[in-house]
């Protein structure tokens, strides 16, 4: 069998072989332009791996006796890309301070302040004429405040008669042309304006640069980096701030407003269980999010379990007009649902609300008060999940053999004890597994809790985003992206690492729990 597979392979008419190798060419050049530009930008380790999976590629579709890995590394290097590197990049994250004021490098933070310039009042301003050449560089044009004149040129400021260039015409003091470069009128300065900015000509331990248009003043730099200490010295006062823990810090405790990306070891979990102003508001989300998954499910089954028993029923006429109606909830797509419900509960304008009043002189606080915010939470998600469950349990009893009922009958037993004896039992082994991996869904049912509440009303006094209604899918992103005093990757990465291990946790439960309905209905 595996020679006739060898010969088959070498067997490939010339066509095919030149459209493989086509290909294969094709995507090796465009790995190859990828991978400089990744060494380029200096991500380096996402270069290896891409030039890892490119000869992987080669290697697999060149090889006859790996014939059969041809259709499995498509779907491995997708699952690597799409699966295997977002885990492995969330749970580094979750050992760093990655977040608003720790995004960039260490080196990246150290350039910036180094390149950080103040004026310097008491130094003198120069008016200032700009020259451009042809080939794109700039010259300055400066007059002092005694009169004298200079120009800066290729980072240097010399006296203009120390100069060997040329200089042509002179309107009113000022050349028109200095050697190759040609005096700019004002649109065209604008035009130059970002390349006009970081112009820098050093002069007398001091840089000038451009103060506006028609006026260039003496800076100092702000800060230098001083290696031995690793430390960012202010000029000015001498004050070193020393790199710790992602921040550059003072003796005095005093630090600079931007920090870098550093490791934290178990920070970031540690502030969810020793913080109060993190894990009080945490535990909250923690438990309302096993109470939501909780109501979800029993609320949705319980629905739909009662609508499937009366459709169930022979005797009832129009089923079938019935079973399409029950299923339009289920066909309406989700994000439109949930903000037809939102605005249905809107407290001044909602339907509901107008309803309630009319009706009773009630008026709920749907979307401001914790626990009607949960309410509607759990009202809404109803009408999304019943026919769901409907479907399941429909199919489910339509499975169970008339001959239980009737052997039932026989022995006296009344409509409830059947329901409760013969047709919840086995019901919940078709069912019960579906129960679970519902309950894992809800667990992360983003959409219905952003959607409509966004996860608000804010808890009281809580130091991250965390709402009354946020359940830990969107709490997380909550701080990843909506925190008041910026992002916290960090932090939401840990959290997201919990959400890990309690699907985890729940999948493998389900799994066995399947495992044990199975040996149950051999056993009926």
């Amino acid at each position: 069998m595996k020679g006739t597979t060898r010969r088959r392979v070498a067997d490939t008419p010339l066509p095919g072989l030149i459209a493989k190798v086509a290909l294969l060419g094709l995507l090796n050049a465009v790995a190859i332009w990828a991978i400089f530009v990744l060494v380029g930008e200096g991500v380096y380790w996402l270069a290896i791996m891409l030039a890892a999976g490119c000869a992987l590629i080669d290697w697999v579709f060149l090889t006859p006796r790996l014939f059969a890995w041809r259709y499995l590394i498509p779907g491995l290097i997708f699952m690597a890309a799409m699966v295997v590197y977002p885990i492995c990049y969330t749970v580094a994250v979750a050992f760093t301070n990655y977040g608003t004021g720790h995004v960039l490098t260490k080196e990246q933070v150290i350039e910036n302040y180094v390149a950080r310039f103040t004026l310097q009042e008491e130094m003198p301003e120069y008016q200032t004429t700009i020259y451009r050449s042809e080939d794109g560089k700039f010259a300055v044009f400066l007059v002092g405040p005694g009169g004298e004149n200079l120009i800066g040129m290729d980072g240097e400021v010399t006296a203009l008669d120390d100069t060997a260039l040329s200089i042509e015409g002179d309107r009113d003091g000022v050349p028109e042309r200095i050697g190759p470069y040609q005096q700019l009128g004002i649109l065209e300065l604008f035009q130059h304006m970002s390349s006009l900015e970081a112009l820098e000509f050093h002069f007398e331990d001091s840089v000038i640069r451009m103060r506006s248009v028609d006026r260039f003043a003496t800076y100092a730099p702000q800060y230098h980096y001083d290696e031995e200490l690793d430390a960012l010295v202010d000029c000015s006062t001498g004050k070193a701030f020393i790199a710790k823990q992602g921040a550059f810090l003072a003796e005095d405790g005093e630090a600079l407003d931007v920090g870098y990306r550093a490791p934290v070891g178990w920070s970031n979990f540690s502030r969810l269980l020793r913080s109060l102003q993190v894990s009080g508001p945490f535990l909250r989300v923690f438990v309302w999010t096993f109470e939501w998954a909780a109501l979800s499910v029993l609320t949705t089954f319980g629905l739909g379990l009662l609508l499937a028993v009366i459709l169930n029923d022979n005797k009832m006429k129009f089923k079938g007009f019935y079973r399409v109606l029950l299923l339009i909830p289920y066909a309406m797509p989700v994000f439109i649902s949930a903000l037809i419900w939102r605005g249905l509960l809107n407290t001044e304008v909602g339907l509901v609300n107008d309803v309630l009043q009319s009706l009773f002189g009630v008026w709920v606080p749907w979307l401001q008060d914790p626990f009607w915010a949960k309410v509607a939470l759990v009202i809404v998600n109803l009408w999304l999940g019943f026919p769901y469950m409907m479907l399941i349990n429909l199919g489910s009893l339509q499975s169970i053999p008339d001959e239980l009922y009737e052997a039932a009958r026989v022995d006296g037993a009344s409509g409830w004890q059947q329901f409760w004896h013969v047709t919840l039992p086995l019901l919940l082994v078709s069912v019960a597994p579906l129960l679970v991996s519902c309950f894992a869904f809800n667990f992360n049912n983003f959409g219905v809790i952003y959607l409509v509440t966004q996860g608000r009303p804010p808890i009281p006094g809580a130091r991250t985003p965390a709402g009354a209604t946020d359940i830990l899918i969107t709490y997380t992103y909550r701080l990843a992206f909506e925190s008041g005093s910026g992002t916290d990757y960090g932090l939401a990465s840990a959290v997201t690492i919990l959400i890990f291990l309690i699907v985890g946790t729940l999948s493998w439960f389900n799994f066995r729990f399947t495992g044990t309905l199975e040996e149950v209905r051999e056993n009926v």
